[in-house]
């Protein structure tokens, strides 16, 4: 895994100094957002793979992505065009998503049929937020941002997990789609089978979940958990193997109308993805002394006090 990532970032540092020109392509004016920046240009990758590297701690002990930290702090405290931010958001869910995928699918624990109608729904809506959300004005993205962030701390707040969710009967939609499946629960040493419910409405919420996963690039493991889990019934294992693997392909439909629209940027995406890739590794070392409760109390004020910035500087209040 190492070795991986140090090549990755040996290439990143090549393409830095090599081609700088390229990396910095759309300029200052660009790039970041209005008021023009003194400091040399390889000062905000630096700061910025500090920045994910503890990001990607946090995400580990607090059980969240790193997109859904990544797009309100980065776009909140740094000098970055927002559009530039949120493509860079999605590729840092979606890089996490890619690594964990194929494991998930081998062990069982990812359940395709599960996945594949609501990725279908997702990822359609995911194009459609991509390009609302490019076409926005970035005072009013900024404000949605702001709202939804906001809206995320109060469900993380007060939504409850089930390891095991009752179902008495599965709805005629899931039936007839053959969505139910046994896994292995290494825990009791048993199998455990399941089946779902309500699959109508979730399928419904999974366009809104699409949409502000394209609109504002923070990845959507926030939303799906709590939907296959609470609202569907899946076992919280499978609920959040298969949102993981969900979010390996609603990402990589919204990602591609960033790119096409030229909003990746290798400034941004490399450190980013290095940094949380390698927080991550020191986050699961560190997870087996820290404290949860802690730890999600930090998550929650990071994410409130940068909704609070995010909704504050669209409506021009602290910019």
């Amino acid at each position: 895994m190492f070795r991986r990532v140090f090549i990755v970032f040996g290439l990143g540092l090549t393409l830095f100094y090599l081609f700088p020109d390229f990396v910095f392509s759309a300029g200052l004016e660009t790039v970041v957002a209005k008021g023009n920046s003194a400091s040399p240009w390889w000062v905000w990758p630096l700061l910025l793979f500090v920045v994910t590297f503890i990001l990607g701690i946090v995400a580990v002990l607090g059980g969240v992505g790193g997109g859904v930290l990544f797009v309100p702090i980065v776009g909140g405290f740094f000098p970055f065009n927002l559009d530039f931010v949120r493509g860079a958001g999605l590729l840092v869910a979606l890089s996490g998503a890619l690594a964990a995928g194929p494991g998930l699918l081998r062990r069982n624990l990812a359940d395709l049929r599960l996945t594949i109608p609501l990725a279908l729904i997702a990822s359609s809506s995911a194009i459609v937020g991509a390009m609302i959300g490019l076409s926005l004005p970035k005072n009013l993205v900024n404000i949605l941002l702001g709202i939804t962030i906001l809206g995320i701390v109060v469900i993380m707040f007060t939504a409850k997990k089930a390891d095991f969710p009752k179902v008495e009967k599965a709805d005629a939609l899931s039936q007839s789609l053959k969505i139910y499946g046994i896994y292995f629960e290494s825990s009791t040493g048993k199998e455990i089978e399941w089946k779902v419910h309500r699959t109508p409405l979730a399928m419904f919420l999974f366009i809104i979940i699409g949409l502000m996963a394209g609109m504002f690039g923070l990845g959507a493991g926030w939303a799906n958990v709590p939907v296959l889990n609470l609202l569907m019934g899946v076992p919280l294992k499978v609920a959040v193997s298969t949102s993981k693997f969900l979010l390996s392909i609603t990402d990589t439909s919204a990602a591609w109308i960033y790119i096409n629209s030229g909003a990746i940027l290798p400034m941004l995406v490399i450190p980013s993805i290095i940094g949380i890739m390698l927080g991550s590794i020191v986050g699961v070392k560190i997870l087996a002394v820290a404290k949860p409760k802690i730890i999600r109390w930090i998550v929650l004020i990071l994410l409130g006090f940068s909704g609070l910035r995010a909704l504050l500087k669209g409506l021009g209040i602290w910019t």
